[in-house]
């Protein structure tokens, strides 16, 4: 591939506009019969360098291109349907599975994320949807900057040395090599300080392998800030200290194999730094790299340090396997050439699964390090921003955005009509059903005072009726207070008075009663 930039460069047409895998090469021309014929073979860039006639396998590697990858598991077709279901049910409502059910989530992922729903599961354990819908247009804008030369120049030479022999990446120049390099370009222009990082590469391939280029650099944003923060620095001090962390751990996992690395005196940055800076992307059979992203996804760098350990204990975990390694060249090439046995998905998976290493062991041993590193050579140069282990920490730390919730009335009115707001209307409403039940009660006891004759009319005489009731007066005061109830200057309404005397009132009843 040429170092132009602009061959290079997102939107940046080559010589005669026909640069293959930009934007230009899309769009309709003269030449439109021909376009259509490149756009039906878009999915691979095998046929651009001639590998036609060469079959690729499930993941898009050409066939025979891996080596032997050894067993892979096979999922039956029923059960994969039945995952496949699972995971959109949760997809769907992942908010309310991330916050109530994540431990459902976690076994789901060491069984295996289906491979048609991979990419977006991806999306949404390290939070890169929610990057994306906060960030809206910011890849664009970033797309279409120039960017440093000094880093554009690094990464094109890097271009073609990722995953050379999948069919995205075969051709050189062809659309995975160009959106690999708008995901790198945007990534330096996004955090200029850390620039751009070789290992960078190949996480970022894996990436596009499984989403859209505005996909996968908010997935590596996630990555280089949430996941991995300070390994890609230029003191690449953060890896260093894991790498102490790594060994101590071996300690407790696998005294053997600490035992004979301490002895040839084999510095752990020696064999961990393409493992973790790479998760591994460059060392697993490609079953393996996959089944090891889902849990880590899901559950942070602990996996990185599951599946390392892993590998030392049954690389040089036993004095048996020590007698074909017995110095220092021997040992790591032990490591550089690891056996297939132990790489094997079922066997690897089940491993890392078991190993009891937890983010409290890490962060402790994290802590005893950082103390030995300031101790023996001062503060750290980078600092970088603290690590979150897994989707729910980042889910946590970065929750998704809520769309305020929009009234739905049960009344439909007219289109056009305007109604006043919801506070004003619910004080008119009070107010005139107070004013119409006073209106009420008001004519109620008009009518009634205009139908009854006046109380003193219907006080009974000497020897009628009503007279026994006298006697249930108390003498005096009580008595005195009859004349009380007759009507005064207020009129009829005068009975209304809450000093109307209970004689008053039997009066009135024994009068309904004799009407």
């Amino acid at each position: 591939m040429a170092k132009s930039r602009g061959e290079n460069g997102p939107r940046s047409p080559g010589p005669g506009g026909s640069l293959s895998g930009t934007r230009e090469s899309l769009a309709p021309g003269p030449d439109a019969a021909s376009a259509a014929d490149e756009l039906s073979s878009l999915g691979s860039d095998s046929e651009a360098n001639g590998f036609a006639e060469r079959r690729t396998d499930k993941f898009g590697f050409l066939v025979g291109a891996q080596g032997d990858p050894g067993a892979v598991e096979e999922v039956p077709l029923d059960v994969l349907r039945q995952r496949e279901s699972k995971w959109l049910d949760m997809l769907n409502s992942w908010d309310k599975w991330m916050a109530k059910r994540h431990k459902k989530i976690r076994l789901r992922c060491q069984k295996g994320i289906p491979p048609s729903l991979r990419g977006r599961a991806w999306q949404y354990l390290s939070g890169g949807k929610v990057k994306l819908q906060q960030n809206p247009g910011k890849f664009d804008e970033l797309d279409l900057s120039p960017g440093d030369p000094k880093w554009l120049d690094v990464i094109e030479r890097d271009l073609h040395r990722q995953f050379p022999f999948h069919e995205m990446f075969v051709s050189r120049g062809g659309h995975g090599q160009q959106d690999l390099f708008r995901v790198l370009k945007a990534y330096t222009l996004y955090r200029p300080e850390e620039g751009y990082c070789q290992a960078q590469a190949p996480v970022a391939a894996v990436l596009l392998m499984h989403m859209p280029a505005e996909q996968a650099f908010w997935c590596l944003v996630q990555i280089c800030e949430k996941y991995l923060p300070g390994y890609y620095s230029e003191k690449l001090e953060a890896i260093q200290l894991d790498g102490e962390i790594l060994f101590s751990l071996l300690h407790k996992v696998s005294p053997v194999a600490y035992k004979h690395l301490s002895k040839q005196k084999i510095d752990p940055i020696l064999y961990m730094t393409e493992w973790f800076m790479c998760a591994f992307s460059r060392t697993l059979p490609w079953s393996s790299v996959l089944r090891v992203w889902d849990m880590f996804f899901c559950e942070g760098v602990k996996i990185l340090f599951r599946v390392g350990l892993v590998l030392l204990k049954h690389s040089l975990g036993s004095s048996e396997k020590l007698k074909t390694c017995q110095g220092q060249y021997e040992t790591m090439e032990r490591l550089r050439s690891l056996n297939p046995k132990i790489m094997q998905e079922t066997f690897l998976v089940q491993e890392v699964i078991e190993l009891p290493v937890t983010e409290r062991q890490i962060e402790r041993e994290h802590l005893i390090q950082l103390r030995k590193w300031k101790d023996t050579r001062g503060e750290l140069q980078y600092q970088s921003p603290p690590r979150l282990h897994g989707a729910k920490a980042i889910s946590e730390a970065e929750p998704a955005p809520r769309k305020a919730l929009e009234p739905s009335p049960s009344i439909r009115l007219p289109p056009g009509t305007q109604l006043p707001g919801a506070g004003t209307e619910s004080r008119q409403q009070k107010q005139a059903e107070k004013e119409h039940q006073k209106a009420l009660k008001a004519q109620a006891k008009q009518q009634r005072g205009q139908q009854q004759p006046p109380p003193s009319q219907a006080l009974p005489g000497p020897g009628e009726g009503p007279a026994p009731a006298a006697p249930a007066q108390a003498p005096g005061p009580s008595t005195e207070q009859v004349p009380l109830a007759a009507p005064g200057p207020e009129g009829p309404d005068a009975k209304d008075s809450p000093h109307h005397s209970k004689e008053s009132l039997t009066s009135q009843e024994s009068e309904d009663t004799y009407l």
